[in-house]
């Protein structure tokens, strides 16, 4: 691991919190005193439910520095206009994903630790100790900003896997890294119920992990099996349903190694292009599933309807 790919990843994590408090936990029935919004969407992969469960949501301006920062005022513009969407301000979801697989109740990320996950976990009929296994995708803020509550374990009852050089590079961090901070906090204590997996590793039968590096030095993906049906979540392989993939080699600026992490995009993007399995996303638009496409030397989100309801 290269210095600086060290440094840019301590960097991209720690900005990451600014944007995670920006974001606002959703209640059912109550979003800004509009209509009642869905925070638990389940579809069926074979034989194993899977719910996506969303924790927040914020509306943010200034989408160009984020996923465009390289790209001249004149394309970016072109860019969200093609695909209808706004060049001046942006909606971001977070996604936290549960599977059943009939066994075990497996819940990959956990927010931003507000109490959204909670609250989606209930719209879903679920409760936080009836929890068996706690994933973690990567350690940025967003994703296990849940896993404490008042300094307690949220999942009571659960055993927790994530990746090892995800967990080695954040452990490491000297404190005064708000990123390491919140490791030291939130993740550390937990280790003892911790199991440390590499590249396609088995997290329960059809869970598998995929190795997608760049956003952090240790991101993972999970590809889930069941019924000759796969579907994988891609966690933050891709951050914006237009964006990342229309333009995969834009830079995104969370990103800690924007090369590595546009290498990522292209090659699991490509292979879901190509096999036509489907992907849940957790900054895609809620439910937050959908299929991908080739377009042009890009890529185009499909947002799903009703392809996976049995």
């Amino acid at each position: 691991m290269t210095v600086s790919l060290s440094r840019r990843a301590a960097l991209a994590g720690a900005a990451a919190l600014p944007l995670a408090a920006t974001a606002t936990p959703l209640l059912a029935g109550a979003h800004g005193g509009r209509a009642e919004v869905p925070i638990a969407h389940t579809f069926k992969l074979g034989e194993k439910p899977v719910t996506t469960l969303l924790d927040a949501s914020s509306l943010r301006d200034g989408p160009k520095p984020l996923f465009g920062a390289a790209a001249s005022d004149a394309e970016f513009a072109e860019v969200s206009a093609e695909n209808f969407v706004s060049a001046e301000t942006l909606q971001f979801y977070f996604t936290p994903t549960l599977v059943d697989t009939g066994a075990e109740l497996v819940l990959f990320d956990t927010g931003l630790g507000a109490g959204g996950i909670a609250k989606a976990l209930a719209a879903a009929g679920v409760t936080p100790d009836q929890i068996n296994v706690v994933v973690i995708t990567h350690m940025h803020p967003d994703h296990i900003g849940g896993l404490m509550t008042d300094g307690t374990p949220t999942f009571a009852n659960a055993r927790y896997i994530m990746g090892s050089a995800e967990y080695n590079f954040w452990s490491q961090m000297e404190a005064g890294n708000r990123v390491g901070d919140l490791v030291a906090s939130n993740v550390t204590p937990l280790a003892e119920k911790t199991t440390f997996i590499d590249d396609g590793a088995s997290v329960a039968p059809g869970i598998t992990a995929m190795a997608s590096f760049g956003h952090t030095p240790g991101h993972m993906g999970f590809m889930l099996e069941s019924g000759n049906r796969q579907l994988l979540l891609t966690a933050d392989l891709a951050n914006h349903y237009v964006y990342s993939f229309a333009r995969p080699d834009w830079a995104f600026s969370f990103d800690a190694d924007a090369e590595a992490a546009s290498a990522s995009r292209r090659r699991v993007l490509g292979m879901l292009a190509a096999d036509k399995v489907p992907m849940i996303g957790y900054h895609m638009p809620f439910p937050a599933a959908g299929f991908v496409e080739t377009r042009g030397e890009g890529f185009r989100y499909v947002p799903v309807s009703y392809q996976l309801m049995g």
